[in-house]
């Protein structure tokens, strides 16, 4: 299987920043932070850092506002790992993929706690 370049970039990415995280920000907006995801434009000009943080809405909203204001310095952190002529614009988006496969569970699981209940009215 042939990998794009964007993938690989995307992957030196996630674990530049990540490593960056584990360090440490100066900015206490920045709760307690996991990049999930990152995906790269294929003319690798813009870097989608997708993140997940524990807490809630208020927490969310100040860690993607702290993340895009620290942007500048990650990118400059970033471009020293990658060591491209450009480095990608980096973009911070909350992931919601946990928060849907989460109220997707708890649907599947009253589906299936209403149909067990069928059940044993059918016996």
């Amino acid at each position: 299987m042939q990998h794009k370049r964007s993938d690989k970039v995307a992957e030196t990415i996630h674990t530049t920043i990540s490593t960056i995280l584990m360090r440490g920000l100066n900015d206490p907006r920045i709760g307690f932070v996991t990049i999930t995801g990152v995906e790269v434009t294929d003319d690798l000009h813009l870097a989608r850092v997708f993140f997940s943080v524990i807490g809630d809405e208020a927490a969310k909203t100040s860690s993607e506002a702290g993340l895009n204001s620290a942007a500048r310095h990650i990118r400059r952190e970033v471009g020293k790992v990658l060591n491209m002529r450009y480095t990608p614009d980096i973009l911070f988006k909350y992931d919601h993929s946990q928060e849907y496969g989460q109220r997707i569970d708890t649907l599947l699981r009253e589906v299936g706690a209403s149909h067990d209940g069928d059940n044993s009215e059918d016996s």
